[in-house]
């Protein structure tokens, strides 16, 4: 009795440790990279804000659904436990490999310049430490919680894959060249002007350069004009709301037309709240100039957590709407009875 009493423990502080191995994992090579680029964690745009999402929307899952979660890995001797322990271990591996073996010096050596510049190029390493992440953080749920796994980390991980292709997009065809998003941009851009008109300012669309639309603002108080490529234009938060309302309202017992209602709702406000960024830019460039460092805090920083917050708020919203759908059915069929 005290034998299988022995194992049942046993069992059980190896099952909670794989539970939450995943999120070991990650935070510890998250940490370690915050050593090394404590800035990065204040940045959204081409920073690493995303990685604390990620751990939020993992750190979620197991808590809502610690007792339905299973892991497949039952001893510690098996070979699937030693290949899990030594795959938890990559994340960490490749941040020392990248950052102290010359790793990402090659990554920016072999990556394209564009018009003589390398700015983009700086930028690659972080684009494939995402991606980086993004396969392992596969590989590890599937280890651990098996191909089932994938389906309840299914947002902290299309989070990481979505951020990492939207960098890399943006580092290989800059200043508007990937036409697929690019064609977004002019909309997105009138909108912006016609709020901006609403407030008092003059715009003035005044061409392009390169394949980039110029907008120009005018006030009492000075003047400004920025391009406005794809990712200013908030077609990286679109495609954020997208993928993770999908995939949150998968599994809502709400109707295919409620469904829609919903995704579409949420997507139009998202679109508007892209729109209320870019006149934010404009009316902290006309106060403090096009160069400030208010102006960078806000394109590199805030702006971009407008759009996020919001896609999270919204799926809240959207719990709390079927949390009172469910109540008001039972409420009628209680009256029935």
């Amino acid at each position: 009795m005290r034998t299988l009493k022995y194992k049942f423990t046993r069992f059980t502080h190896l099952s909670n440790l794989m539970k939450i191995l995943f999120i070991l994992s990650f935070l510890t090579s998250f940490t370690v990279l915050y050593f090394l680029y404590r800035e990065s964690y204040e940045r959204t745009w081409k920073g690493r804000v995303y990685y604390l999402f990620f751990l939020w929307l993992a750190s979620l899952e197991l808590i809502l659904k610690w007792e339905k979660i299973d892991v497949k890995v039952q001893e510690p001797r098996s070979k699937r436990f030693i290949i899990s322990i030594i795959t938890a271990l990559l994340p960490t591996i490749y941040v020392f490999i990248s950052n102290f073996s010359g790793l990402n010096a090659l990554i920016m050596e072999i990556s394209p310049k564009h018009y003589g510049l390398d700015w983009w190029s700086k930028f690659m390493p972080l684009t494939i430490e995402y991606l980086v992440f993004t396969v392992l953080s596969l590989l590890l749920v599937v280890l651990i919680y098996g191909i089932k796994g994938l389906r309840r980390f299914a947002l902290p991980i299309t989070l990481l894959g979505v951020v990492g292709l939207i960098f890399l997009i943006d580092n290989l065809y800059p200043f508007g060249e990937f036409s697929p998003f690019q064609i977004f941009v002019p909309t997105t851009t009138m909108l912006a002007a016609n709020l901006l008109t609403l407030m008092g300012y003059q715009t003035e669309l005044k061409g392009q350069a390169y394949k980039v639309p110029i907008l120009r603002v005018q006030s009492d108080m000075g003047e400004a004009s920025f391009g406005i490529a794809w990712p200013c234009s908030g077609i990286d938060s679109l495609l954020i709301y997208s993928l993770v309302t999908i995939l949150f309202i998968e599994d809502n017992d709400a109707s295919l037309r409620q469904k829609a209602a919903y995704f579409l709702i949420g997507a139009v406000i998202t679109y508007f709240i892209n729109a209320l960024r870019i006149a934010e830019i404009f009316i902290l460039a006309i106060k403090y100039g096009a160069t400030s460092l208010e102006v960078q805090r806000f394109h590199d920083h805030y702006g971009p957590l407008y759009s996020i917050i919001w896609i999270i708020v919204y799926q809240v919203i959207m719990i709390g709407v079927q949390f009172l759908r469910r109540k008001a059915s039972l409420r009628h069929a209680a009256k029935d009875l």
